[in-house]
């Protein structure tokens, strides 16, 4: 996770999302969100 830009986090939360999948999965990518402070950015995109 930490290897991904920022741009690629939160696209890949929204694929996440859209494709449903594993919560587990979701969930670390939100962990990774709130850590890089992008939780704003995240509320934009939806």
């Amino acid at each position: 996770m930490e290897n991904l830009s920022d741009d690629l986090l939160i696209e890949s939360y929204v694929k996440a999302k859209k494709y449903h999948l594993s919560n587990d999965f979701i969930q670390m990518i939100e962990q990774e969100v709130r850590r890089r402070k992008l939780t704003e950015r995240l509320h934009q995109m939806n």
